[in-house]
């Protein structure tokens, strides 16, 4: 079935409105850009006011045309867009783009950009743009685009970016990198990222997609391309922005200050592999590599260089970096030391730069192949000055080449120097099957992102706790009645889907607090239990150790002249690693569950990790391992280990509560969640719920079809 898409990235007839003859008009850029790169296609230029143009038959519509265009190019300012849409819808055309930002000065109710969608989303056709670049398709010489590409070489790489500069500058800056498609969304009249993401994935070439994103307009349609590109085995690399909103100052809960907006893009891209990049260079640096066939193997990255002083530089750098090094077989290091020159060392990564004698190049030749078949080879790298116009042992540059005829592992050759002067080196190594990365920490980012990727892939998949019955039901009628949940409330909600939690009893007076004080057993907390109050120990609300009768009467008395009677007094749980839980109910994706350092530091620890809910005990394994506190949970200066399995349980029974809860709750704060050698112990909650004219329904992966 034909994709909607593929009247505008395949077109056999394009009309361009607003075509020009004169030089340097915008009409004339749109024009010359088609016509100069290989369109092989019909050009119909739209202008009632010349015969022809450019040898090009001109026509005064789209709807006179004698046979409708696949697309409709409207290279016309804003006060004339909504005839010329008209227009082409009239004409039959089946796909637009838009340049103009499509703002008017005194515009009316609605306005232009939102006409533009009405009428583009009633005739059925996808328009890109507004307020974009167009697209380049170099699989079929479509540039829909006032600026010229710089290059014309077809590759696998796929990117969309929203940002019209991130386009110009990454098609049109370094031959290196070969696309298929590159596309501008802009406004996203009627094709969002969501379409783009789904047509590239469908192209045979596509091996890799970049995506520079500022927001997802169609939640569910991104997350069905997701489920396409984990179906595929095709990674995607992405820079979000956003990551640092202001509107987390407003939050009500210590979750929702951490998470903000980008917390439930953290949790999407961690639950479907998308591996998230912080700038332009570690995004294109690791799309060089998923752009070649192979994928990393068992193991770590094994590399050889000409220096010793950048052997030590790419050591210090893949420790801050995360990437292992693979540990070399006894045979592998015995057979490179032979081949070593006197005085240098096997091992990885290995310096191989001996004396400049006539087997300088075979040296490195033997090592690098000895490497690269070592069983702990995940992918290999070779750093070594090359550069446009110098290149100071130039057959190194064979020995390069060499390794994809005897391996089939990914490799790349880097140059230490990210700024070094090599495009031309990088294009003929790449005719070779072979990335060449510039700079040490984008070609390490680049290895980090293909060993995660491989990891990603090789999880079994998720087999959540189902939730019980009885207590899904039980809370979400409570929560739908929209009265807030008291503390108490919030522990009982927790305990009722598994998670373990200090024993607690309310009390509304100095005898009541004694007396349920006796009941739980010394020592005990005492809390304070008024209305609305969500943190506290921001206001002196709690009370810690009380031993006897006259400690919880006097902290009683105390803690209900300021804040009212009502109170928790709750059993005190051993010691242990605080950590606190927390879930967020994001508007586009669903629940997403927060794990970190917990406490009264909670928010300013910045040691936290988010994930989509609902998942398993090995998922919530895998999120307890990626914090930073990590080593204290298995007992440090005699503090005895924590039950990692026990805590793992309750934090997977936790994302459950999340995700059958979820529409019926805004937030949920547990912390601290105290983590010891018996298991975990929740001892403070607090529960946000949603409003009830506006629940969160999450997302639900659907297929997605062509056509």
């Amino acid at each position: 079935m034909t994709h909607w898409l593929t009247p505008l990235f395949a077109p056999r007839h394009v009309a361009i409105v607003g075509a020009s003859p004169r030089p340097g008009s915008f009409g004339n850029d749109v024009l010359s850009v088609l016509r100069e790169n290989a369109f092989g296609g019909t050009i119909s230029p739209i202008n009632p006011n010349y015969a022809e143009i450019d040898g090009h038959v001109c026509h005064a519509s789209v709807a006179s045309l004698p046979s409708p265009p696949d697309m409709a190019i409207l290279a016309v300012a804003g006060s004339r867009l909504d005839a010329a849409l008209d227009d082409a819808i009239a004409g039959s055309a089946r796909g637009a783009v838009i340049f103009d930002n499509c703002y008017l000065e005194g515009d009316g109710d609605p306005p232009l950009l939102d006409r533009l969608k009405a009428r583009a989303t009633d005739a059925g056709i996808p328009v890109c743009g507004g307020n974009g670049m167009g697209f380049y398709n170099y699989e079929t010489a479509t540039h829909a685009s006032f600026y010229h590409p710089a290059f014309q070489k077809a590759g696998h790489i796929a990117l969309i970016a929203h940002s019209g500069s991130v386009f110009t500058h990454l098609a049109n800056n370094d031959p290196r990198y070969r696309f298929n498609v590159v596309v501008s969304p802009g406004q996203e009249i009627n094709a969002t990222t969501a379409d783009y993401l789904d047509y590239v994935l469908d192209l045979p070439s596509t091996r890799v997609v970049a995506l520079f994103l500022e927001a997802i307009r169609d939640p569910q349609g991104f997350v069905a391309a997701l489920d396409k590109a984990r179906a595929k085995d095709i990674p995607i690399v992405a820079v979000k922005l956003g990551r640092t909103e202001e509107s987390v100052r407003l939050a009500t809960t210590h979750t929702k200050a951490i998470a903000g907006d980008d917390a439930a893009y953290d949790a999407l891209f961690e639950r479907y592999g998308v591996r998230r990049a912080r700038d332009l260079d570690e995004m294109m640096a690791a799309v060089q590599l998923f752009a070649e066939p192979a994928r990393a193997a068992a193991g770590g990255l094994s590399g050889i260089v000409d220096s010793g002083g950048l052997r030590e530089l790419w050591i210090d750098l893949a420790a801050e970096h995360g990437v292992p090094f693979g540990k070399l077989g006894s045979e592998t290091s015995t057979r490179i030391q032979a081949r070593l020159p006197t005085g240098l060392e096997a091992s990885n990564p290995l310096d191989a730069a001996g004396p400049l004698r006539e087997d300088f190049a075979h040296v490195f030749a033997d090592c690098l192949r000895l490497l690269m078949d070592d069983e702990d080879t995940a992918i290999g790298a070779f750093e070594f000055d090359l550069r446009d116009d110098f290149a100071y042992w130039p057959s190194l540059l064979d020995v390069a080449k060499a390794v994809p005829t005897y391996s089939g592992k990914p490799f790349f050759v880097f140059h230490s120097f990210a700024r070094a002067n090599n495009a031309a080196r990088a294009t003929e190594l790449l005719d070779a099957g072979i990335p060449l990365i510039n700079g040490v920490s984008n070609a390490l980012a680049a290895a980090r992102h293909a060993l995660a990727y491989r990891d990603w892939r090789a999880r079994p998949a998720l087999v959540p706790p189902a939730p019980p019955p009885d207590a899904v039901r039980r809370w979400a009628a409570r929560l739908s009645t929209g009265s807030a949940l008291g503390e108490a409330d919030g522990l009982a909600m927790l305990g009722d889907f598994g998670v373990p939690t200090a024993a607690s009893t309310p009390a509304a007076s100095a005898a009541e607090a004694a007396q349920a004080a006796e009941r739980l057993g010394y020592p005990v907390a005492l809390k304070t239990a008024a209305p609305g109050v969500l943190h506290k120990s921001d206001i002196d609300g709690v009370r810690l150790a009380l031993r006897d009768s006259d400690a919880v009467r006097r902290a009683y008395d105390d803690i209900a002249k300021r804040l009212g009677p009502h109170v928790l007094v709750q059993r005190m749980a051993g010691k242990g690693v605080e950590l606190a839980l927390g879930m967020i109910a994001d508007p586009q994706f669903g629940a997403a569950v927060m794990v970190g350092a917990g406490g009264v530091l909670v928010e300013f620890a910045k040691d936290r990790v988010f994930a989509l809910a609902p998942f398993d005990a090995a998922e919530a394994r895998r999120l307890i391992d990626r914090l930073r506190i990590r080593p204290l949970l298995d007992g440090v200066r005699g503090a005895p280990a924590v039950d990692i399995a026990a805590l793992a349980d309750a934090v997977a029974r936790f994302s459950v509560l999340a995700a059958a809860l979820g529409p019926h709750l805004d937030a949920v704060d547990v912390n601290p969640l105290i983590a010891g050698p018996n298991g975990p112990i929740a001892v403070d909650a607090v529960v946000i719920g949603a409003p009830i004219e506006a629940p969160c329904p999450g997302i639900t992966p659907l297929p997605r079809t062509a056509g």
